[in-house]
């Protein structure tokens, strides 16, 4: 169970920065 915590926290922060590298996208 904690590995699919981890695993949508990291998706989330990867979502997050891609997000901030090109905001122009979102």
């Amino acid at each position: 169970m904690i590995w699919g915590l981890a695993v949508i926290i990291a998706a989330l922060l990867v979502y997050l920065t891609y997000a901030l590298i090109n905001p122009e996208k979102f």
